[in-house]
C-alpha cells in the first residue's frame, strides 16, 4: 500500500438504475486498490422512491432533503442498508472484488443526533471510531456503506449520503469524491466550474443557480473543504476513468475549495 490517503466516494441511486455504470466504477476501483484504500458510500434515493410508491407512500422533499416520516424509515432502511447495499456488494463479488457491506451504526463507526430540521427520522452524523473501517481496509477490503444511522436510544434514522460520506471522511482522514449524473457545479453562465468557494457558492445558491439536491450536496463539500483544509472533488459517475488522476493531483469536476 502507498502512502495516499483513503479515497471515500459517494454514489447515489442513478448510477444503479444506469446499465453497466456500476460496473464501470467498480473496474475503476478495483485498479484504485492496488494504489489507496477505498470506501464506497452511497444513497439511493431512486430505489427508495420506486419502494415507497409500491408500498402506497409519498415522497416529501424540503430544501432538497428527503422527509422521512416515522412510518416510512422501515422502508427505506431496509431499501437502503438492505437492498440497494446488498447489490453493490454482490456485483463488487461478482468482479472478484471483495466487498463488505455495512450501514453507519456499524462498529460504532458514525454516531448520529436527530436532525434539527423538520425533516422526520432524519440523523446527523457525528466521527466516532475507525476502528472496524481501519481494519477491513488494512485487510483490503472494499466497505460499502449505506446511510442509514442510528441515535443513541438506538432508534433507526436516514442520513443523507453526502453527509454520511463527509463524516467518514473526517473519521478517515480521507480524500473524498461526491460523485453525481452531471460532470461538477455548474455557473450562472451555464458551464461547468472547475472550482468554487463558499462565497460563490452562496451568491449562486441565492440566485436559484445551485439548486434542489445539489444545495445539499455543495453544503456538504465545503463543510468537509473546510474541516479537512482540501478541496473536496464533486463530478460525474458517467467518466470513472478519470478517478485514478485524482489521486496523482490532477483536477476532475468541481473542486470545492476549504476557505
Amino acid at each position: 500500500m502507498s502512502n495516499h490517503n483513503p479515497l471515500v466516494i459517494k454514489i447515489g441511486g442513478a448510477i444503479l438504475e444506469k446499465s453497466g455504470a456500476l460496473d464501470a466504477l467498480l473496474a475503476v476501483i478495483v485498479n484504485l486498490k492496488t494504489e489507496a484504500k477505498v470506501v464506497l458510500v452511497h444513497g439511493g434515493g431512486c430505489v427508495v422512491d420506486e419502494m415507497l410508491a409500491q408500498a402506497g407512500f409519498t415522497t416529501v422533499k424540503k430544501h432538497g432533503l428527503r422527509v422521512t416520516p416515522k412510518e416510512q424509515i422501515g422502508l427505506i432502511s431496509g431499501a437502503l442498508a438492505g437492498t440497494v447495499n446488498k447489490s453493490i456488494v454482490a456485483t463488487a463479488s461478482s468482479m472478484n472484488l471483495p466487498a463488505v457491506g455495512l450501514s453507519l451504526a456499524d462498529g460504532d463507526m458514525i454516531a448520529c443526533t436527530k436532525s434539527e430540521l423538520d425533516l422526520g427520522e432524519v440523523g446527523v452524523p457525528i466521527p466516532k471510531s475507525s476502528l472496524l473501517l481501519d481494519s477491513l481496509l488494512n485487510s483490503h477490503f472494499l466497505p460499502v456503506v449505506s446511510s442509514i444511522g442510528c441515535l443513541a436510544n438506538g432508534d433507526l434514522v436516514n442520513v443523507n449520503a453526502d453527509d454520511a460520506a463527509v463524516a467518514i471522511c473526517q473519521l478517515l482522514n480521507a480524500e473524498l469524491l461526491l460523485l453525481t449524473d452531471v460532470n461538477g457545479v455548474k455557473g450562472s453562465d451555464g458551464e461547468y466550474l472547475p472550482s468554487l468557494n463558499s462565497t460563490q457558492a452562496n451568491d449562486l445558491i441565492e440566485q436559484g443557480v445551485i439548486a434542489g439536491g445539489m444545495t445539499a450536496k455543495v453544503n456538504a463539500a465545503l463543510q468537509a473543504a473546510n474541516q479537512l483544509r482540501r478541496s473536496i472533488t464533486v463530478a460525474s459517475w458517467q467518466s470513472p476513468e478519470k478517478i485514478p488522476s485524482l489521486l496523482s493531483g490532477q483536477g476532475m469536476g468541481t473542486q470545492i475549495l476549504a476557505d
